[in-house]
């Protein structure tokens, strides 16, 4: 090569480094090119070209560049690492482990191979090589803030909880202004349930980054869930002021209003969520739900178009065959709405596989066969807890439960509402996972279940230690309840079997596992059916067993019966429970609660008994 030409390419790669600096990329491409059109194996060129395609995220461009630059310089380990990078954007996720790994190979202590690789491995949900990589890269940088944060949200994934909180709070030490660290680790104080440092650390997010549109939603999250409404809803509206087109902040914004009863204000929040992420079906369920004049023909192909994609994930794919069964429905076609139900809800389940599968095993084969506590020990009730009243709403989901609770605490007493808590069973759940279920103390568990319920303030003087919570997988807890709690009410809320299955397949119960399918929906009742008769036999009338038909057939003498079992005076306002205007209720019941009681027809659910036959012909309670 003349020296002529040698100097127009030193030249042109000068000018075109100096633009890639600036972010002048169509210059710096431009002269790039003009180089490698005098000598088309420059490497630098090659390879900066490709770094640049990059960062123009053009994938499928840089990766061929960087390939040509491998061939050039195989020994390279920069290249190998960000040819991974490049392979993992394009989805080609197991020839990026062998570049990361190549990389390591070549130069072992390479700190950003080693912590993309442990990003990769995250995404991959391998999660226990993604810990070695981030201590690996921890071990060659030790101030190294972000591969600690990101070791906490992996130990935070495998339930690593207490590791977490330290990988977050190494992270924040060592960079004292890292929002995220602090973000994440109220995201994980909100898990464990402890709002208050959930709190704390959004707001120390917030004071470090004022824009931090993220954690003003997770704040909105924590905030609704300790029922705090209104602050919930100005911290939603604060990440949507910062962040317009934030689609989940919207959504967030919307259920809020729905739970309140405002559904114009839920409308509104939905078709911004779908307006900004107009392929996310969930946005669009979740509308349909209150405004059915969405579906028109032109959304359904728009449906049937995005669910055909390939790009398209199970869990949207099952949100378009929940939306597609609604379709069915309209023209009666009954089979093809019941098969969009079913193929929806195959679909979810696949979507939280590893998640559903671990816990569809704990309420079907681990939780019924347990022997929750020894009670010949510490039996001592404490004068607290002799004091305190509840009245526990048991049984299957889509029961009719979230009336009998509105009704219950629409009387003259004002008694605060528990809805789903979860409590008792997120303790016994823990002492399962820890083994210790039957080495505890019961006097501990008393005093736990009682703190939080205290924390949610449902345990008030004024309202004479009366309340409700209608976590309806109590049933699996009678004797515990019976024992630490001996002036209980327990009501079993019963629902034809038919109607609240269908009712269930109808409804998408994300949180819940075993939901999803109808053999397990099946197994699932059966446990509570034998549960329940089992109990009876020993504890004859400690339960009060409603029959939901035969309530809101004569709503007022049924009503009159259940306040006199629950020790509580009758009087017009529990049958006028829809005229609150304090009235919220955070679950797929909140339509039925904004109008009076009415009979729901059981012959609308008799179309689809033969479809579900199969399913139920063992089970006598179905017959």
């Amino acid at each position: 090569m003349n020296e002529k030409k040698k100097l127009i390419i030193k030249k042109n790669f000068s000018l075109a480094i100096e633009n890639h600096k600036k972010k002048n990329y169509q210059i710096a491409a431009n002269l790039y090119k003009k180089v490698l059109k005098v000598n088309p194996n420059h490497f630098e060129s090659i390879y900066y070209l490709g770094i640049l395609f990059g960062q123009k995220r053009r994938f499928n461009l840089a990766k061929p560049l960087l390939q040509k630059a491998i061939q050039i310089q195989p020994d390279n380990a920069v290249i190998h690492n960000n040819l991974g990078n490049m392979q993992g954007e394009l989805g080609e996720y197991q020839i990026a482990i062998s570049s990361y790994e190549k990389a390591i190979t070549i130069q072992p202590n390479y700190l950003d191979a080693h912590y993309n690789y442990g990003v990769l491995l995250q995404k991959l949900g391998q999660h226990k090589k993604a810990i070695s990589s981030y201590e690996k890269a921890i071990q060659i940088q030790p101030d190294y803030a972000i591969a600690y944060n990101n070791l906490g949200n992996v130990q935070r994934s495998l339930g690593q909880h207490k590791k977490a909180i330290s990988s977050y709070e190494k992270a924040i030490q060592i960079q004292p202004d890292y929002a995220m660290a602090y973000n994440n680790l109220g995201i994980l104080f909100q898990d464990l349930e402890q709002h208050k440092k959930a709190i704390s650390s959004y707001e120390k997010a917030i004071q470090i980054q004022p824009d931090y549109a993220m954690a003003y939603n997770n704040l909105g999250n924590v905030q609704k869930e300790i029922k705090e409404y209104e602050r919930a809803i100005g911290s939603y509206e604060k990440a949507i002021q910062i962040q317009p087109e934030y689609a989940m902040a919207h959504n967030n914004l919307g259920i809020i209003f729905q739970d309140l009863g405002e559904n114009e204000k839920a409308i509104n929040s939905y078709k911004m969520a779908a307006k900004y992420e107009p392929e996310n079906l969930f946005y669009l369920y979740l509308l349909c739900r209150i405004d059915e004049k969405i579906l028109n023909s032109n959304l359904e192909k728009k449906i049937y178009k995005i669910i055909e994609k390939n790009s398209c994930t199970k869990k949207n794919i099952a949100y378009g065959n929940f939306l597609l069964s609604r379709y069915e429905l309209k023209t009666k076609k009954y089979k093809n709405e019941f098969d969009h139900l079913v193929k929806g809800h195959q679909l979810y389940f696949d979507s939280e596989e590893k998640k559903f599968k671990k816990n569809l095993k704990y309420w079907l084969n681990i939780l019924p066969k347990k022997k929750l506590i020894n009670f010949d020990r510490n039996n001592n009730i404490t004068k607290d807890i002799c004091k305190i009243k509840p009245i526990f709403i048991i049984g299957v989901p889509r029961c009719g439960s979230t009336l009998i609770e509105k009704i219950i605490a629409s009387g003259s007493q004002n008694i605060p509402i528990g809805e789903e808590t979860g409590i008792i069973d997120s303790e016994i759940e823990n002492l399962i996972n820890q083994g210790q279920l039957l080495n505890i103390d019961i006097k501990e568990i008393k005093k736990k279940i009682l703190e939080k319920y205290k924390l949610k303030r449902l345990v008030k003087e004024n309202n004479k230690y009366i309340f409700t919570d209608k976590s309806l997988e109590n049933f699996f807890y009678l004797d515990l309840i019976k024992k630490i709690f001996p002036l209980a009410k327990i009501i079993n809320c019963r629902r034809n079997p038919l109607s609240s299955i269908m009712s269930t397949l109808k409804n998408n119960l994300s949180l819940l596992s075993w939901p999803h399918n109808l053999e397990n929906i099946f197994k699932y009742y059966n446990i509570y059916y034998q549960i329940i008769k089992d109990f009876e036999k020993t504890f004859p009338n400690f339960i009060y067993d409603l029959q939901y038909e035969k309530f809101v057939g004569n709503p007022e003498d049924e009503s009159k019966k259940l306040m006199n079992f629950c020790d509580l005076p009758w009087d017009k306002k529990c049958l006028e429970f829809y005229k609150r205007k304090d009235l919220i209720s955070e679950t797929t019941s909140n339509f039925q609660i904004r109008k009076a009681v009415y009979k729901d027809s059981i012959d609308k659910y008799y179309l689809y008994k033969k479809f579900l036959s199969k399913y139920g012909n063992k089970y006598s309670w179905f017959n």
